[in-house]
């Protein structure tokens, strides 16, 4: 076994507590926190985590984030690891500290001090960004989806936007009749899922009193494509049967439109379209977060750390990344792992071994992506997707319940690993009898 510094525990460092990040530091925790064979460390921005695929849900209303959300001390406490609240801004490689930026209370006041902390190995897992691609107004009038502050932003002026319209004080069709518009501009999951989720929080704000808008007709929502088709990403079949399920709901699917600019009250195209729009969301990309370009390792085009095929960074092997922030070679495809939640998991269970490899001075294994396939939720509606790969030998398209079974043992998959069968149970019942008395919709 190895040791650190000054002959303490080997210290382990994750920055991130996204989906892999967590799930790693919760094992790494349990396994050798626990025994003090090492010193686990997670850092984040936040104080809480939640599962980022879930946050179009809370933009949407459907789901109540504070129900959601895992607080990092209670988890820490639970698995074994420390937890520092901090946003990752330098790493000194030769004394092997990494700093962090202080933490601010909603005043402005200063919670915790700008401060360093040391390590024996890294791992950056810190995600991505919102990329805006410099079209105008796009930072300053579109609301990305990045956090939950950010959805509970956009549910809130939804509400507003609704409420307003319903009692004559928003803006008013060419019928005459009152009207509110949603523009999502990019048509990839995040986008598509949202346009689902909101045809639904529709039907509902009008169950709960909005009667004066009919929830088809008046609020219309409107998903804007550069690309010739949606879900670009997925197979074709899957963005066509998509793209039918969505026209159903009468969600209006704009395809090769390039946004040229988002002003206060509509978004204007490269065509010379100009779509209304109260409020607009923006899911048309990501990044890599800026801070990677300064830490002094080697990135890819897009920004992403470049790793070798056991995960450690091309310019450190005392540094590891993985996720949406790890630029990783997935030889059989000849490009680089797709920066899906499926492959998070995949790294963070590899970067367990792989860790407990390194401490006990055994080779390195070498990380391989296995493409399980791709689902896509349309709320409550219906689901759509592929299962490919080892599940099935092939590919095949899946759609409606089973798709949508599918689609939610995801997320039951990602509790597992953080609090095991047994607080997977528990955690189902409790959010299952929770919905039998909440409204369907967060209200306020």
């Amino acid at each position: 076994m190895t040791t650190g510094a000054n002959g303490r525990a080997h210290r382990i460092v994750v920055v991130g507590g996204g989906a892999g990040g967590l799930e790693l530091v919760t094992r790494l925790g349990d396994k050798l926190g626990k025994k003090g064979t090492a010193q686990v460390v997670l850092v984040d921005r936040l104080p809480t985590h939640i599962w980022k695929p879930l946050l179009h849900e809370v933009a949407a209303g459907s789901m109540d984030p504070n129900t959601h959300q895992l607080e990092y001390v209670a988890q820490a406490r639970w698995h074994h690891f420390e937890f520092q609240q901090g946003e990752l801004t330098g790493i000194d490689r030769e004394r092997k500290t990494i700093s962090v930026a202080p933490c601010m209370d909603p005043d402005g006041a200063e919670l915790l001090p700008a401060r360093e902390l040391p390590y024996d190995t890294l791992v950056l897992a810190i995600g991505c960004v919102t990329h805006f691609f410099g079209v105008p107004g796009a930072a300053e009038n579109a609301i990305a989806l990045d956090t939950v502050a950010q959805a509970e932003r956009f549910r809130r002026r939804l509400i507003a936007a609704c409420v307003r319209a319903q009692n004559g004080r928003g803006r008013v069709g060419e019928d005459g009749r009152p009207r509110v518009d949603v523009a999502i501009i990019g048509a990839g999951a995040t986008g598509v899922e949202l346009s689902a989720e909101l045809r639904n929080t529709a039907h509902v704000l009008n169950a709960y009193g909005l009667h004066n808008l009919d929830p088809r007709r008046d609020v219309r929502i409107h998903v804007i494509e550069a690309g010739p088709r949606i879900l670009p990403a997925l197979s074709e079949r899957v963005s066509a049967e998509t793209a039918k399920l969505l026209r159903k709901l009468d969600v209006d699917v704009f395809t090769s439109e390039r946004v040229t600019e988002v002003t206060t009250e509509a978004v204007l195209t490269a065509s010379g379209k100009r779509i209304d729009a109260d409020l607009t969301v923006w899911a048309a990309g990501i990044t890599a977060p800026s801070v990677l370009a300064k830490l002094g390792l080697p990135v890819s085009r897009q920004g992403q750390i470049l790793v070798r095929p056991t995960l450690q960074s091309e310019g450190d092997p005392d540094i590891f990344a993985f996720g949406d922030c790890a630029s990783c070679a997935w030889p059989e495809k000849q490009t680089a792992v797709p920066p899906r939640a499926q492959a998070a998991h995949q790294q963070a269970t590899f970067l367990f071994d792989a860790l407990r490899a390194r401490l006990a001075g055994k080779p390195l294994p070498e990380f391989a992506f296995k493409d399980f396939g791709s689902l896509v939720s349309l709320g409550h509606f219906s689901a759509v997707g592929s299962l490919m790969g080892g599940l099935i030998g092939g590919s095949m398209f899946i759609e409606g319940l089973m798709a949508r079974f599918m689609y939610t043992s995801l997320y039951r998959m990602h509790v597992l690993a953080l609090h095991g069968a047994v607080g997977m149970g528990l955690d189902t019942v409790t959010h299952w009898l929770r919905s039998k008395t909440s409204p369907r919709v967060k209200l306020h």
